[in-house]
């Protein structure tokens, strides 16, 4: 089940033949070669295009303005906020509907501020995803209603975007010398800036911050 959380003004398939065009980008082959397949068997569905990474959905969608795009988030490269972000610069009238299988309210809350229409789970049943994109193209949000909810009591990311980078380069083994030397900042500022991501996690060390973090979806 999902939440729709109001409309806005209608469209209409670019095709004119009252079909939603659809793009679909996810890194994985499978489950685009999968999404594709079920989705094509909804009379007014239709797949006109397919990406691997956020830069590709975005020239995609600049190429063949979709309807809908159905967008993973963690993807190589460009992940899929800051490329619901660029799909909607490269085609404004595309709306992009988040389906993935990482359902953290850090995440809604990007993809939301980035310019998403809906954010859906992948393990939703296809009726409900096939629902999901008509209310989305018809100019509703719409939002799993668990991670709403979860949304509402985790709050916004309280890290800043340094304090994020520092800390995502931490979690792969980085020492505050070595990412100092990577961001072009003193290590001095790199540890200050590690203990006030520790602190607002509220985490012990580190790497107890970076999972929690990663785990509220605000890395």
């Amino acid at each position: 089940m999902v939440i729709d959380t109001g409309a806005g003004p209608r469209s209409i398939g670019a095709a004119g033949d009252g079909r939603i065009r659809l793009l679909l980008a996810d890194d994985q082959a499978l489950v685009r070669g999968a999404l594709g397949a079920l989705l094509g068997l909804e009379a007014d569905l239709e797949v006109v295009g397919y990406a691997a990474d956020g830069g590709e959905a975005a020239t995609r969608a600049g190429e063949l303005t979709p309807d809908v795009c159905l967008m993973d988030i963690q993807m190589p490269g460009m992940d899929g906020i800051a490329a619901t972000d660029a799909v909607r610069a490269a085609s404004p009238q595309t709306r992009v509907l988040i389906v993935t299988t990482f359902a953290r309210p850090g995440y809604l809350r990007a993809a939301l501020e980035a310019g998403a229409s809906g954010f859906v789970v992948k393990d939703a049943p296809p009726e409900e995803l096939a629902d999901a994109i008509r209310r989305v193209h018809r100019g509703h949000r719409v939002v799993d209603p668990a991670l709403a909810e979860a949304s509402l009591f985790e709050g916004a990311n309280p890290l800043t975007e340094r304090e994020r980078q520092v800390l995502r380069r931490a979690s792969e083994g980085l020492t505050a010398p070595a990412i100092a030397a990577e961001i072009f900042l003193s290590a001095g500022t790199v540890r200050n800036l590690l203990s006030s991501a520790i602190g607002k996690v509220g985490a012990e060390n580190r790497t107890s911050a970076a999972r929690l973090a990663f785990e509220k979806g605000w890395l």
